[in-house]
């Protein structure tokens, strides 16, 4: 992927991003990729300069992920200390409002992968009129959140408190994601997020691998897998004044299709919804030439 790596000063920390050097320098049309969980703008490998040749492309990575500073985590019952984060989606799209306020500059769409999509949500409800419109690909919908427990479930809220007191504990947090973040267990995740097994390759667990090796990387793991009360999609979509469109892969193994329809179904500023056959959860990876096509469309036809 041909870009240029640069830092941004948010707050006290170091924030990654990159602009396709491809970029047209007569395009008014300014686009931001937002990654999902545990992964980095790198995972734009196959879309960045595609879409780039028409739009001034960007893409970032969230704090805690991929080269940006990876602060200490900080849970709500734990005291506040200047060196540490609750990592949440107030935190991540504070960091994506300001961003395209202060270095892209103008009304930008906002295209968010998995979590990046409730990242994404919230972003476009802070820019209001300077989000041009967003593009949620296989949008999370944060099954383990406290809000989507089902009274009837009756095991898992017996368990629930038992499994909130160990994942508060950092030496179990290291220890789930130390194991995880190996190159076998890497590939065995994405053979399942990828169905199709279409580019799944060294260079992508190594676009995984390579930021789980610095120190501070289980950082906004524990924060994340502690967040069981924060925002869903559909707390969202209502307060978007933009157009929303949906991506989704058809065999996505976490987020499910039906419950997209769903969200096509009762929510009237949501557009559209794709469907790329055969892929899972990350299809602009799995099959980006489709992917790159129905982005390109999508804002083409919003211009």
């Amino acid at each position: 992927m041909d870009k240029t790596n640069n830092y941004w000063k948010w707050k006290k920390w170091d924030i990654a991003w990159s602009k396709s050097n491809h970029s047209p320098a007569n395009s008014n049309i300014n686009i931001l990729l937002i990654h999902g969980f545990g992964a980095s703008q790198r995972h734009w490998r196959n879309n960045q300069d595609i879409l780039g040749s028409s739009f001034n492309c960007y893409s970032i990575d969230l704090l805690g992920f991929g080269e940006s500073s990876q602060p200490f985590a900080r849970l709500d019952h734990e005291k506040e200390v200047n060196h540490k984060v609750k990592y949440c989606f107030d935190l991540w799209s504070e960091q994506i409002a300001d961003f395209c306020v202060q270095k892209i500059n103008g009304p930008t769409f906002l295209i968010g992968n998995s979590i990046g999509g409730i990242v994404a949500l919230k972003a476009a409800e802070i820019l209001k009129q300077n989000c041009q419109g967003l593009i949620l690909i296989n949008c999370a919908q944060r099954l383990m959140d406290d809000k989507r427990l089902k009274k009837n479930d009756v095991l898992m809220n017996f368990l629930r408190p038992l499994l909130k007191t160990l994942v508060r504990q950092r030496f179990i947090s290291n220890t789930l994601f130390r194991r995880a973040a190996n190159p076998k267990i890497i590939e065995q995740i994405l053979k399942k997020a990828y169905p199709s097994g279409k580019n799944i390759d060294e260079e992508l667990i190594r676009i995984l691998y390579k930021p789980a090796k610095r120190k501070n990387s289980p950082e906004a793991f524990r924060g994340f897998i502690n967040l069981f009360d924060d925002y869903l999609a559909t707390d969202l979509f209502d307060q978007i004044k933009c157009n929303i469109h949906l991506i989704w892969g058809e065999n996505d193994p976490w987020e499910a299709l039906s419950e997209a329809k769903e969200w096509e179904k009762n929510f009237k500023n949501i557009k559209s919804l794709d469907i790329i056959k055969d892929a899972g959860h990350c299809p602009h990876d799995e099959n980006p030439a489709l992917t790159n096509k129905l982005i390109l469309n999508i804002i083409q036809e919003t211009k």
